[in-house]
This record gives structure tokens, sequence and C-alpha cells, in this order.
């Protein structure tokens, strides 16, 4: 489908409360993931790869960090009609309000979108993991004829309640949808699957929270329910019967980076001998802000099942099943275990380490002698040495000035300050 056809809209996400304390600074989709990309990468990798040349990312919340992001990772040539845009959210003589949902920030970006020609609107989150070629996407939603087609894989009973869960007729139409079910709901929302996903107990049709809408669909849609805000709670379901609504079923890995535990579930599978999500396929690249940095340096250390980010300097004892993230700085016989290490923004100054040195502050990074295990460690933070940070199902939920503890795993905040011997465990 030529690329004029489409617009891409990408969900630049809510407060994102549910993977606090990495969202206390950022909004959701600027989350490093894989130690050197954001959230967001995936759904403009995507689009990339899939021919779709013109982004917009609606943002609100903590949104700084990852405006600053796509101004600066995202540029096409001067003779392509590409581009990823900002659109903010904007208080407007007719319209004093911030966007209230997924439906409500898409209607009030409308003026912005409906100034480029197009036939249909592709609506993507903005904190998934996924490889999709979304071509193959809209030629089922045009072959079908449909006025919405939603992306769909099928989850197992104890995920069905996070999600939009539907219904499907033997032409694969939608004929019944509600959103986030309770638990005694859903053995009339089971759906006939593959066999191979009976086995994996993945019976209950899930939305993705991936929509294509045909031009005039939408603006209908979201100027006659003026009230609804939210795709998945009121848009898709009061929709059901009166549109085409077409289930496209994505049969490869997709998760959705909904909590602490999937977000750091997510990284760590990066680690696997063959991940579900392969960074390594060359025929979809993830892109993002290219950084001059020089290669990693590893003196005496023992690594297994590891990801390694450019700039980091790791003179540690042992790193296992880790994702060690941009500018990482590890100190000697530190041992550290199923984490994600998120690295620095910058290299700390000589200046810089004299001062702290004097003042009794550790260095920036991982000092000596340290033991982390099921941790995340924030950007920029400063841990001492002899260290221990013991993550684990023994740990509850607990939130203090420099880490919480969300599910047994322990995440440090961004820039937080660990002295010397602290104890976490």
């Amino acid at each position: 489908m030529s690329p004029e056809r489409v617009i891409a809209v990408i969900m630049g996400g809510g407060a994102g409360t549910r993977l606090y304390p990495l969202t206390l600074y950022r909004a959701k989709p600027a989350v490093p993931i894989g130690g050197k990309y954001r959230l967001v990468d995936i759904p403009v990798s995507n689009c990339i790869n899939s021919n779709i040349q013109r982004m917009f990312v609606l943002t609100q919340f903590n949104s700084a960090s990852l405006n600053k992001h796509i101004k600066n990772t995202y540029h096409f040539s001067i003779f392509s009609k590409a581009f990823v845009d900002i659109l903010a959210a904007e208080q407007t003589p007719s319209n004093r309000s911030w966007f209230q949902g997924t439906a409500d920030a898409v209607r009030q970006s409308l003026h912005h979108i409906y100034d480029h020609a197009f036939d249909y609107v592709l609506i993507l989150s903005g904190d998934q993991l996924y490889q999709m070629n979304f071509q193959h996407l809209l030629e089922a939603h045009e072959n079908k004829g449909a006025d919405v087609t939603i992306a769909t894989i099928p989850v197992r009973e104890e995920e069905a309640p996070e999600f939009g869960i539907l219904k499907t007729g033997s032409d694969g139409f939608i004929e019944a949808f509600v959103e986030k079910p309770a638990p005694e709901l859903l053995p009339h929302w089971s759906s006939e699957v593959s066999e191979d996903m009976k086995r994996a107990g993945r019976i209950y049709l899930a939305s993705m929270g991936i929509y294509v809408f045909n031009r005039d669909v939408l603006y209908e849609t979201l100027t006659t329910l003026h009230q609804a805000t939210d795709f998945g709670k009121e848009i898709i379901p009061s929709s059901v019967g009166k549109l085409r609504m077409y289930s496209y079923p994505h049969k490869t890995y997709w998760t959705d980076i909904g909590n602490i535990r999937s977000f750091y579930e997510a990284n760590l599978a990066l680690t696997d001998e063959v991940p579900a999500f392969n960074l390594f396929d060359g025929n979809n690249p993830v892109y993002t802000h290219p950084r001059n940095l020089p290669p990693a340096k590893i003196s005496n250390t023992t690594i297994k099942s590891c990801i390694l980010a450019e700039g980091s300097i790791i003179l540690a004892d042992r790193l296992e099943r880790c994702v060690i993230g941009t500018r990482s700085r590890i100190g000697k016989g530190t041992q550290i275990y199923n984490s994600y290490v998120m690295g620095n923004d910058f290299y700390q100054s000589l200046e810089s380490l004299t001062e702290s040195h004097k003042l009794g502050i550790p260095a920036m990074g991982i000092g000596n002698d340290c033991y982390i295990k099921n941790a995340i460690i924030d950007k920029n933070c400063y841990i001492g040495n002899e260290v221990i940070i013991n993550g684990g199902a023994h740990l509850p939920d607990q939130e203090s000035q420099h880490f919480a503890v969300r599910n047994g795993i322990v995440v440090v905040k961004k820039g937080a300050v660990i002295p010397n011997k602290f104890k976490i465990q």
C-alpha cells in the first residue's frame, strides 16, 4: 500500500502509574528498553519497516524526554514527505481540558491529522514490544472491506482481565467485545483457536490496542460519540454491530509493557539464546538515537547470557542474564544476576569524581564488591561499594526515597545515591 494512503498515530500514554517509579521523570514510551532503545522506538521502527512514513506521536505526561528523543532521532530527507511529529496536549479557545483518554487524545488532534491526505489511520500504542508488518494488516483491512480493524492475539486466563476480549464470527468480523472482563465472566468469552494455542491455554482473543480506521469512519465515530474518551472502554464496544469491525490475528511475539514485572521480564528475555523478540533481525531493525560512543570495555569479567551496550566500562567479577545499558560503569568484584542496568546519560568528569570523593558520595555507576539480583537500576545512579540488592518474592512491596520494590523486583530510582554497604535483602 502506498505510504500516501496511511497516517500513523502513536499514543504517548497516560501517567504510567503501573510502571512507576520508571515513569517518575519520563513518559511511558520514553522508558529505556534493551539497553539502548526507548519504548517508542518499537512502533516507530515498525512503521518505518512497513513503509509508513508519516507519524504523529501524541504526548502529555512527563513528555520532555520523549519529545527530545523523537526530535533528536527521527530525521528524514528534505525531499521526502516522511515525518515523526509530536502533537502535545494543548489548550485552545474551544477546549481547555487535557487529553482524557486515547479516543479523546485523537479527537483533540483531528484538526492537525486531517490537514493531510490519507485513506486510513493506524492507531498504535507507545508501550508494547513486538514486530509487525503493518502492510499485511492494512491489506487485510482493505480486502475485507472493514470500517475498523483490530489486531488481536490469544491470551491466557490470568492475562485476559487486563485486556479487551472479543468474539468473532467464522468470517473474522467481531460480534462481541468486553473491556477487561471480570474473571467470573471469562467462561463465556473463550474463542476457537489453533491446537497450539489451546495447549498453551491461550483461548481468549485479546485486542492489542492496534487499530485501523477508515478516514471518514474515524471522524464520524469520534464526533458522534463526542463524550467517549477511550477506544477500548467506549468507542470499540459502542461500535460492535454498527460498524464492520474485523479481527486481524497477530501470530508472533507481542507483549504489553503494562507493569514493572512485564517490563522486567521483557528485557531479560532479550538475553535468551534465541529471543522471541529478535533485535538482530536485519530485515526488521529497531531504530534509535545514534550515539558516538566507544565500544564497551570489559576486564576480567565472567559474562553469561547478557546484552552489553556501547560506552560501558565493566570490571565486574560476574554478570549473568543481564541487560547493561549505555555508559554503564561497574566496579571490581561486583556480581549482578537477572537485572537490567540502564546505564548513564553522560560520563562523570574527573573534577566531579574528585569532588564526590571529598564529600563521600559514590561515583556514578555501580561500585566495587556489590551483589545485585532481580533488580532494575535506572539511569544515572550512584551506588557505593559492598552494596547488596537482593530482590525476590521475600521482599514486600515498598517505597523509599531512592528505591521501590514491586512484585519482588527492586527498582533503584533515577539519579539515586546508595551509600557504601547499604543492604536491600
